[in-house]
């Protein structure tokens, strides 16, 4: 699967780990930050951008609490995102509320938790159905 990360300073050790285990799982990896943003603003729009030209791709921002990176990709019209911190949520996310892309920190998770949310994310599957009346409301209102 093609996977789009990025990173602003605070998030970038993270990003780095997640990072490696994307390309060890055999993921292939756009990275907007191999020199970190200077805003979390910058990384996280610019991920949230690609994931709209490429329908077939999955997302992750990360920053200090991950809450700036989800506050700039929800401002995208179209983009379905959320700022995760479990395993569970990433998944349910994923598969009831199509989000196309995660955001998280380390000043809120580990990264072995973190590597776990992001596999659990990438594992899932939209279920659409009588779950996409609510991505319509969201983009109605985007």
């Amino acid at each position: 699967m093609r996977v789009v990360i990025a990173s602003d300073a605070d998030g970038m050790s993270m990003k780095e780990s997640i990072k490696e285990m994307l390309i060890a799982d055999g993921h292939e990896v756009v990275d907007y930050s191999e020199i970190p943003a200077a805003d979390f603003v910058d990384s996280a729009t610019a991920v949230a951008k690609d994931l709209l030209e490429h329908k077939d791709s999955q997302g992750f921002a990360f920053d200090k609490y991950g809450v700036g990176s989800y506050m700039a990709a929800v401002k995208i019209k179209g983009m379905v995102v959320a700022n995760i911190s479990d395993e569970r949520s990433a998944y349910m996310t994923r598969e009831h509320n199509g989000s196309r892309m995660v955001t998280m920190g380390p000043g809120v998770v580990g990264t072995e938790v973190a590597k776990k949310i992001a596999r659990e994310f990438l594992r899932a599957q939209y279920a659409g159905g009588r779950h996409q009346i609510r991505v319509d409301m969201l983009n109605k209102m985007a």
